[in-house]
């Protein structure tokens, strides 16, 4: 497994009344498990309201289908008949797989090596995976020789065909795959042409429009503390998606020393900095959700720099000795107010 990220937010706002203006508003609210964590998603009608069951129906074939492409714990799907495949041998998948996976490219050579799709053999390493914890830190060797067998330049994404140089290749896309399906659902959504909706997924957020009585969405990010829960930022995003990632709760500690379930692709080690929560929003739930990886492992500084070369929204919770300090890239800013 890739990286288990935090999603560290709460949702506020999530209980409604039926509209007495006009055409009654209705808000169908719908709930479900998938990926391996959970979904909620409000979805105000307009002129025109789904039937709740059918759209439910609809939505969890969509992101069943999902699963089959992309998770790595079903030894069927699409991604994991490519992990198993030998070097040089090729493979058509789906356009959505193909569309997930050319995203992590993307987004690899954007953050400068801080987001890689094929890290999962160092993650199980460091004992964050489905493997159990090591007994003691690797030694230096053994990372340089599974560091080895990861990175992009192995990895060929032609049109639709897949291909990988060494066999020990391994794709996990947890790190976006998450931000696709809150997209896909959003798609969904939206060709009942609704007055707004959110749709959650395991902490991913999309939302558009307003809700029922007319009032904006709102969505608190949580305070990175490890030992209670809570908010250090209320925003309306408007007509965006967002994620949130942190390293706060998942992490351990041997012989003294803290390791984070962060790790970085470009030194097979666990980052060392500060930062605690990245907060992305973009149109695009499946690149806030890289984006927010890549950004817990370049820290405060890179991060800040990279949001002003993308042009990004991002909202950095730093944890220092007596509190936190909070960031805002410029392009944030409008969204508390500043």
């Amino acid at each position: 497994m890739y990286m288990t990220l935090i999603k560290g937010l709460v949702l506020i706002g999530l209980t409604f009344f039926v509209s007495a203006c006009g055409k009654p508003a209705q808000t169908l609210s719908l709930s479900g498990s998938t990926m391996g964590t959970t979904y909620h998603i409000k979805f105000v009608s307009g002129e025109q309201s789904p039937d709740g069951q059918l759209l439910q129906a609809e939505i969890d074939l969509a992101l069943e289908q999902v699963n089959n492409q992309m998770s790595t714990y079903r030894k069927k799907s699409e991604l994991s008949q490519f992990n198993l495949m030998a070097a040089a041998a090729t493979m058509d998948v789906s356009f959505d797989t193909a569309k997930v996976i050319q995203t992590g490219i993307e987004l690899y050579g954007k953050t400068h090596g801080a987001l890689d799709i094929t890290l999962g053999p160092l993650v199980n390493l460091w004992g964050f995976g489905p493997d159990k914890r090591p007994t003691k830190v690797p030694a230096p060797e053994l990372i340089a020789e599974i560091k080895a067998k990861t990175g992009i330049a192995h990895l060929t994404l032609d049109g639709r065909r897949l291909s990988k140089d060494i066999g020990e290749l391994y794709v996990d896309l947890s790190a976006i795959a998450k931000g696709f399906g809150v997209d896909k659902v959003a798609s969904i959504l939206a060709k009942y042409q609704p007055k707004g909706y959110l749709v959650e997924i395991g902490g991913e957020v999309s939302v558009f429009g307003n809700k029922a009585d007319g009032t904006a969405w709102r969505i608190a990010i949580e305070q990175p503390d490890e030992n209670e829960r809570t908010v250090q930022q209320v925003i309306e995003p408007g007509n965006m998606a967002m994620a949130t990632s942190g390293d706060y709760r998942n992490y351990y500690e041997e012989e003294g020393q803290r390791f984070t379930h962060i790790i970085d692709p470009r030194t097979g080690y666990p980052v060392e900095h500060k930062l605690a929560s990245v907060t992305v929003l973009h149109s695009e739930c499946m690149i806030a959700d890289g984006y927010a990886t890549a950004m817990m492992v370049m820290g405060t500084e890179a991060s800040l720099a990279l949001a002003k070369e993308q042009n990004l929204a991002i909202m950095l919770i730093e944890k220092q000795d007596t509190g936190f300090k909070v960031y805002y890239s410029d392009a944030f800013k409008p969204f508390v107010g500043l």
